[in-house]
């Protein structure tokens, strides 16, 4: 697989694992929405930073291990399906809030929070895990630096972009941002990672009666 590929998976997985309303996602889209564009994507990079260091060490252990862990290929797939469909549901039924008077940090401080409230989280890097680990020949293999680099790239520029997106969205949008608004972005969120882990089950299938 050519390095562009594994550079567009990754933009994918970026998208997907910065899309779920948390505290980050909060924090970020109260910066946007009372302070500006600028504001929300600092809070943002402190997530960001987190996310690409648990992607290299996800696809920097994946590729790693690949040549011993080829005949559990499939067990690795059903428990990181069920990893991820166990996410997805709770992500979907959340119900994320948002009070638009409270806090005062500034952009800086919360940038700070951020980064620690997603590399302190254990389902960050196990999310990475089950996801590039679920990804079976669409990964790079072991000894491909470039395209793990690649992909771990794509993972930030994934999540970069959807950064970007979020707070020029929360930033046109200020005084419509609310409880429900953010529970429907978790809908949507439990929903791609839901059809992800189906995907995963649905290939295992295809494989065993194959």
């Amino acid at each position: 697989m050519i390095t562009l590929e594994y550079l567009l998976i990754g933009i994918g997985v970026g998208l997907v694992t910065s899309a779920p309303v948390g505290p980050v996602n909060i924090m970020a889209i109260k910066h946007a929405a009372q302070q500006g564009f600028g504001k929300g994507v600092t809070v943002a990079f402190g997530a960001v930073v987190a996310d690409t260091i648990y992607a290299a060490l996800a696809v920097f252990s994946v590729s790693a291990v690949t040549t011993f862990v080829t005949g559990q290929e499939d067990l690795i797939k059903a428990l990181g399906g069920l990893l991820l469909l166990g996410f997805g549901l709770r992500v979907y039924f959340s119900h994320p809030h948002m009070k638009p008077g409270e806090g005062g940090a500034s952009a800086l401080t919360d940038m700070v929070a951020a980064f620690l409230l997603t590399v302190t989280n254990p389902g960050v890097i196990l999310g990475f895990v089950a996801i590039l680990g679920g990804l079976g020949t669409w990964r790079p293999v072991a000894g491909d630096h470039l395209g793990a680099l690649s992909m771990v790239a794509g993972v930030t520029c994934g999540a970069m972009l959807w950064w970007c997106a979020i707070c020029w969205l929360v930033s046109h949008m200020t005084g419509r941002i609310d409880d429900t608004w953010l529970e429907r972005a978790n809908h949507i969120a439990g929903a791609l990672l839901v059809v992800f882990a189906v995907g995963l089950y649905v290939d295992l299938l295809v494989r065993w009666v194959l």
